[in-house]
């Protein structure tokens, strides 16, 4: 599918992932409306790439999500959704402070699997909505964010592991679901991945993080989400799919 000339929503644009993939993304002529928390836009960790635009707002509100939608150029449709917004807490089902606080196991969930799954329905609704790109009747594609952790949770990922476990489990159902529109489903699963939250471990924790990885020995990088996002566009026969992006690692307990 090309891109060329089309429109792409980006959640969790402000950094990270989203932000790599936002910017390959413009590079490449697309029109990118990212989108993220009011504070994240105001303060974003990386400045928007030439061709851009922040938006602030809640993947979990559907007032937020059809707001910035409403503001996406007819002229340039809408034929891509990457879904990269997410929370990662950590706490033990039981630990010296008891049980697992229901509240922040709740708020992952809503963020991380109800949030996907409304962008991802409002944002299906829009793409449908547009005419084919050719003779197969193809619209668009989604792109959303798992985690290894969604297969080998460790130590202290219940909630993480549980959400990013239901983003999984979507993709084939999804994929099938909107195959009648046109509209591709797939997800990407990372490994550890080179983010701020990591650098401020420090570098003795990153380095004996990369070593853990099989091989390259090294954290994955942004830039390659945002390369495997690249391909899943331009790749059209892949649907339905959950890729790993992870070094082959397989995660230890802790």
């Amino acid at each position: 599918m090309q891109l060329s000339g089309s429109s792409a929503l980006v959640t969790g644009a402000a950094s990270g992932l989203g932000a790599a993939a936002a910017a390959l993304l413009a590079s490449k002529g697309v029109t990118v409306l990212g989108f993220d928390l009011p504070s994240a836009v105001e303060h974003p960790a990386v400045s928007p790439a030439d061709g851009v635009t922040l938006i602030g707002g809640d993947v979990t509100s559907e007032e937020d999500v059809l707001a910035a939608l409403s503001t996406l150029d007819a002229d340039r449709p809408l034929r891509l959704v990457v879904n990269c917004a997410g929370i990662a807490p950590a706490r033990r089902i039981l630990s010296s402070k008891g049980a697992h606080d229901l509240a922040t196991f709740q708020k992952t969930i809503a963020v991380n699997l109800v949030g996907t799954f409304n962008v991802m329905r409002l944002a299906a609704e829009a793409i449908a909505a547009t005419d084919p790109v050719d003779e197969f009747g193809q619209r668009g594609l989604v792109v959303n964010t798992a985690s290894v952790a969604a297969y080998e949770g460790q130590i202290g990922q219940i909630a993480y592991s549980a959400s990013k476990g239901g983003v999984v489990a979507m993709t084939i159902t999804a994929a099938r679901d909107l195959a009648r529109n046109g509209i591709r489903v797939n997800t990407i699963a990372p490994g550890i991945m080179d983010t701020p939250m990591l650098a401020s471990l420090g570098e003795e924790v990153n380095a004996s993080l990369a070593a853990s990885v099989p091989f390259p020995h090294r954290l994955g990088r942004a830039e390659e989400y945002a390369q495997l996002v690249l391909m899943l566009v331009e790749h059209d026969y892949l649907n339905g799919e959950t890729i790993r992006m992870d070094g082959a690692i397989r995660m230890a307990p802790q």
